[in-house]
């Protein structure tokens, strides 16, 4: 994929789906719904907030307004509504992260996978020929080494929905060289094996590797680099949460780059991007969900 806006395509062809956004209150979220409305990617809206600050949207056509008390109210109805296949994703709004993926996972009426939540951001900036994934910068705070697993199946299955038949995973860290004083390069190099094994499947997992190397072939060429991964990564597996956050936001913030991103490895996609972001970002996550869900 060359651009994020592909992503707008990708949903087209994926058919219209319905969408919740819960905390319907945050007026880029909505504003974001309805772009997606209007680019054909979204047949139906559910907006689920506090009924006095939603009228202004009564009369828009399919969309339909439901109440709710609190955000914890606002979140079972948004995840009751995709649980119940009345939506197909859920994009966050003027809610708590911890509450919208606390209702995500309620055994009883929830969206709990056979796995682990996880977040993928795709990022586009200038000085990259190509968009590249990034896992996890918003859920998982620091992945143990079978979390890591976990993230680079999760990814790879929405990679694959994308068009990528056999994604290149890097696993960043500081240095591309295994030193056991660095546990992330120990666990990067045993990862790399299990890919090898055939433990991990549908992906070339290399590491550990830089964010240098993992992107440029120059960078790569220049280290001495050799991978059928180096240069050319679609996904990037970082070591914590705080790398991963700091990558999405320094690609809008430092290279006037655009950012999409979702919480994953649930019954279905869950649109979950930074309060700040624009709605234009917001519309890119919500194309992706799109593209990504089963419904």
């Amino acid at each position: 994929m060359r651009s994020l806006g592909e992503l707008i395509q990708m949903a087209k062809r994926a058919g219209k789906k319905n969408l919740v956004v819960v905390g319907a209150e945050d007026e880029e979220a909505v504003e974001a719904a309805l772009m997606a409305k209007t680019e054909g990617l979204v047949d139906r809206i559910f907006l689920v907030g506090k009924l006095e600050r939603l009228q202004s949207y009564a009369n828009s056509a399919d969309v339909e307004l439901i109440d709710s008390s609190d955000e914890s109210d606002a979140s079972e109805k948004g995840v009751k509504l995709v649980s119940s296949k009345r939506a197909d994703v859920l994009v966050k709004g003027l809610v708590k992260t911890s509450t919208l993926l606390k209702a995500v996972l309620n055994k009883e009426w929830g969206l709990r996978g056979a796995g682990l939540l996880t977040h993928l951001a795709a990022i586009e900036v200038p000085a990259l020929d190509r968009v590249v994934f990034v896992s996890d910068g918003g859920i998982v705070i620091r992945p143990s080494i079978e979390e890591k697993v976990k993230l680079i199946s999760n990814a790879v299955e929405v990679l694959r929905k994308l068009g990528y038949e056999l994604p290149r995973v890097a696993l960043i860290c500081a240095v591309e060289t295994v030193n056991p004083a660095m546990p992330e390069t120990v666990e990067a190099a045993i990862i790399a094996k299990m890919n090898q094994r055939g433990e991990i499947k549908n992906c070339i997992v290399d590491g550990p590797l830089g964010l240098d190397n993992a992107l440029s072939s120059r960078a790569a060429e220049v280290k001495g680099v050799k991978s059928p991964v180096a240069g050319r990564a679609d996904l990037l597996i970082v070591p914590d949460i705080h790398s991963g956050n700091f990558l999405g936001k320094s690609a809008i913030y430092l290279a006037n780059g655009r950012i999409a991103g979702m919480v994953i490895g649930a019954k279905a996609p869950v649109v979950l991007v930074s309060r700040a972001d624009t709605s234009e970002s917001k519309l890119l996550s919500i194309a992706m969900a799109c593209s990504a869900s089963e419904g």
